[in-house]
């Protein structure tokens, strides 16, 4: 027998659960003129669909973050320190898998909030029926992304119905494609924003990555799974999705330094984001610790408790041999990515803006006089240049009893590690050389090993405790993306000379080498079996989208999932870690089991293959 409540319902419904609330309605509106207790008359009015607004946002916060379902399973991040890969990164995923589920529940969330806005909005508020579209197309886009084929509902959903079945992917696309186009002729909806709410240039972003993957999943056949050879039948989406992302970056050129792109003072206004899920440190209402996020405790190694002065590690996501060998000499975006100073806690001073991790974002500070806790140069830089920096800056390596560490600087080569260590007048010895990759150190108990990102660093975080929250604002579409977005559509629609165009404009910004393009030129030291130029489109995207939870999707979506990772995921041996025992390859997440087993519009035959 069907359960009453089932996750898609349940989900589609916490909203009018929440606003049917007399006590919240009343809190929010004092001078509505309707029923406050009907949310028929409430949510139509001006000050009833703005609230009504403000929460329509809220799954994006769930969605946003969620690491593993995003990049785990992949050939650029695995866990350090002997930690446990998760079930996403061994293929070993059931369908009761709680991050899963709560990832599916956010983004029917996100569905419903949408199609709520529509509902109220009407033709009387016609911007806020815009954004409600956009927020549909926007939750439908992770969805297919990561599930494939999965139920459709256009209508606000607020009654108990449990009839929906499976809709294919090309439908869906249409559908969201055809609603973002309405999003794009909207009068009411604005050019640009950057407060977080929906814009037309996000709108235009959002629908060439439809048809970027419509393109992918409607017009090319896998013919190998092991090699990711494909066929293609028609260019046609990829070209629409070549002009949708240059209407989307028209006018934005990339000049900025990536180091600023993404820095901590740059959030305001900057033009290459298109659309950002908003964090508010200073309104929000309550412990500042519900209010944040975690993603800057992901992607690092570990580096002690955060009494020694550097943020805290979750030990996952960490640099690996394969995402170590993307970085080619002079690219910025190794710098612009990584942590690669770290600075000592000074117990004398206990400010760790001032002396410790986050001093790096202190601009009142010298830290060409900080000291060192903590130093990394990439594969590119050898020995002799190494340890002339090193000598270069000796105080600044110097420990003395105020520090809680002594200072600690890795040279990280493709197969060998080499850790240095100081006297307390900042002499080096003889480094200790572990005579393997990165991805074998990972296994071991070494701390300090590699660096952590940066991106979502957050220079007022609280020291101490059990997390490190931030209130970075999390980017889902910008301008940079958008220009790989091109490439790649280019690239698939035969037009090569544009593609290089876009990835050029992107590697310039970055001083990265010129190619010429010419892949021939191309230095990287680890480069996959039978390398081309899609291959480089999925470095390029590694390197300038590291740790924005991309990876996942753009394996699946190239289909290049099964390939890559036989090729650097340590947690899959072979295809039959990527298959279940009937041989059906896990190309999607499993849809979840409360879904299948409470919609009557499902059966367990409409489980994803593999599971």
């Amino acid at each position: 027998m069907k359960k009453i409540s089932y996750i898609m319902v349940s989900a589609l419904l916490t909203l009018m659960s929440a606003t049917s609330c007399s006590d919240y309605l009343e809190a929010d509106n004092k001078s509505a003129g309707g029923d406050v207790n009907d949310p028929e008359v409430y949510f139509r009015t001006q000050e009833g669909i703005e609230a009504f607004r403000a929460y329509a946002y809220q799954p994006l916060k769930t969605i946003a973050t969620a690491i593993q379902i995003n990049d785990d399973g992949t050939d650029l991040y695995e866990p350090c320190r002997h930690g446990s890969p998760s079930a996403f990164q061994e293929y070993s995923l059931a369908s009761n898998n709680e991050d899963v589920e709560n990832y599916y529940v956010a983004c029917y969330g996100l569905v419903n909030n949408g199609n709520g806005m529509m509902y109220y909005s009407g033709d009387k508020f016609p911007q806020y029926y815009g954004e409600g579209q956009f927020l549909r197309a926007l939750g439908y886009y992770y969805l297919t992304q990561q599930f494939g084929a999965v139920p459709y509902s256009d209508t606000y959903i607020q009654n108990s119905n449990r009839d929906y079945p499976r809709v294919d992917v090309e439908i869906i696309y249409t559908n969201c494609e055809n609603d973002l186009i309405e999003v794009i002729n909207n009068s009411e909806i604005p050019d640009e924003s950057h407060d977080g709410s929906v814009n037309k240039r996000a709108a235009r972003a959002l629908l060439a990555k439809f048809y970027l993957a419509h393109g992918w999943d409607c017009n090319t056949t896998l013919t190998d799974a092991a090699t990711g050879s494909i066929e293609k039948t028609s260019t046609e989406y990829f070209e629409l999705a070549a002009q949708m992302a240059e209407e989307a970056i028209s006018g934005i050129s990339l000049t900025q330094p990536f180091e600023e792109k993404w820095s901590p003072d740059n959030e305001e206004n900057n033009p290459e984001t298109f659309f950002a899920v908003q964090y508010d440190r200073a309104g929000w209402p309550g412990d500042l610790s519900e209010g944040g996020h975690t993603l800057c405790e992901h992607y690092c190694h570990y580096y002690g408790a955060p009494t020694l002065g550097q943020k805290n590690s979750t030990s996952q996501q960490s640099l690996n041999t394969r995402s170590l060998a993307l970085w080619e000499k002079g690219d910025e975006r190794w710098a612009g990515t990584f942590m690669t100073t770290m600075y000592q806690y000074d117990r004398s001073i206990a400010d760790w803006t001032k002396a410790g991790y986050f001093a790096y974002y202190n601009n009142s500070v010298d830290k060409d006089e900080l000291p060192i806790c903590n130093y990394y140069a990439p594969t590119y830089v050898s020995r002799d240049e190494f340890e002339a920096y090193l000598t270069e800056h000796k105080s600044q390596f110097a420990h003395t009893s105020d520090y809680p560490k002594v200072a600690n600087a890795v040279l990280l080569l493709n197969g060998q590690i080499l850790q240095y260590h100081f006297d307390d007048d900042g002499n080096f010895s003889e480094p200790t050389i572990y005579s393997q990759s990165l991805s074998e150190n990972n296994l071991s108990d070494q701390m300090d090993i590699s660096p952590a990102v940066k991106k979502w660093d957050d220079p007022n975080a609280t020291m101490g405790g059990s997390h490190t929250y931030s209130y970075r604002d999390v980017v889902l579409l910008h301008a940079s993306e958008t220009y790989l977005t091109a490439a790649e559509a280019y690239y698939m629609a035969g037009n090569t000379s544009k593609a290089w165009e876009k990835l050029n404009a992107v590697r310039n910004r970055a001083h990265a080498p010129n190619l010429n393009n010419d892949l021939a030129n191309y230095g990287v030291a680890i480069k996959i079996s039978g390398f081309n130029m899609l291959d480089f489109i999925l470095d390029e995207r590694a390197r300038e989208l590291y740790a924005e939870l991309t990876r996942w999707v753009d394996l699946r979506r190239t289909k290049q999932l099964v390939r890559y990772n036989l090729a650097f995921n340590n947690h899959v041996d072979d295809i039959s870690s990527m298959q279940n025992v009937s041989g059906e390859i896990k190309w999607y997440r499993p849809i979840p089991e409360t879904e299948i087993s409470s919609n009557d519009g499902m059966s367990s035959e409409d489980q994803n293959p593999g599971y």
